[in-house]
């Protein structure tokens, strides 16, 4: 009986352990680089290729689609970006013909730095989301590339993303004008960085009701602004601030409630606010 007994003990802790094996994450190798849209200075650009620790052999790949003028975007990372660097810099304009293209794919998956650029972060998505690019990326991103974007291109890094519009007031504006129940658009981003949604332009732009509605609807995820000409550098569960201005944090809301009109409440929620060389550290899904 007792022989039994430990046959049982070890297959279910063999049974757990191989599923235990097969649902965890590997941890990703590279960092995110997530800049609040505006200017890219001369001080930005030489962090985000300290960050990337590009070698003289290694190469940038540009991903423009959320641009509407995308040979510009291009155009303009590139002008700032060589000012800190001499690598190559290339422009991987993917559209739905162009999405299982092997050469480009190989070498998106092979860059060193990836950069999205700014536009419409909806526009980006509907090329990329369930493609070999979005695969591609997060291969790179796994074997130790460093991902970066701006404006929109910041907006796509988390798993669950702002698009910017309101679903109860159809009038596009820069920021909410309230903090309602089921006001806010999220859709599926690339999921490089978990539990956590980012919001761009934030201090210029006034977008705390925007990034409320989100912790609203989110409350166990930590919601992070990035205003303009600043950035977020990830690494694993660390993040660090770069830039001329400021981040904002806010998480651990209490009691969110929702009243019979719609109006979200909280009892309290942690706000702090970074500057550049700070850091804070978020929890991700390994």
């Amino acid at each position: 009986m007792k022989q039994f007994l430990v046959i049982i003990l070890t297959c279910n802790l063999f049974l757990f352990s191989t599923a235990s094996a097969q649902t965890k994450q590997p941890v990703a190798k590279g960092k995110l680089f997530i800049i609040g849209g505006g200017d890219r200075g001369d001080e930005l650009m030489k962090a985000l290729v300290s960050t990337a620790a590009l070698s003289a052999k290694d190469y940038v790949v540009v991903l423009p689609m959320s641009s509407e003028e995308p040979d510009t975007s291009h155009y303009y990372f590139k002008e700032d970006l060589q000012k800190a660097c001499t690598n190559a810099i290339v422009n991987f304009n993917f559209t739905s013909e162009k999405v299982n293209d092997k050469r480009w794919l190989d070498s998106l998956q092979n860059a060193r730095l990836i950069f999205i650029t700014g536009g419409d972060q909806q526009r980006f998505m509907k090329v990329v989301l369930h493609t070999p690019v979005y695969d591609a990326i997060h291969k790179a991103y796994a074997n130790g590339a460093t991902i970066a974007g701006t404006s929109a291109g910041a907006a796509v890094m988390s798993e669950k993303m702002i698009t910017g519009n309101e679903l109860t007031d159809t009038v596009y504006r820069a920021t909410f004008k309230k903090i309602h129940d089921k006001n806010i658009e999220i859709q599926e981003g690339l999921g490089l960085l978990k539990n956590a949604v980012i919001d761009q332009h934030f201090i210029v732009r006034s977008r705390y009701n925007r990034l409320f509605s989100a912790l609203a609807k989110y409350p166990a995820y930590a919601c992070i602004g990035i205003d303009e000409a600043t950035a977020i550098i990830v690494q694993g569960d660390k993040i660090t601030v770069a830039g001329e201005s400021q981040v904002v944090l806010i998480q651990k809301p209490a009691d969110v409630k929702v009243t019979t009109t719609g109006l979200v409440k909280m009892k309290s929620v942690e706000l702090s606010m970074f500057t550049e060389g700070d850091t804070f550290f978020i929890k991700q899904a390994h």
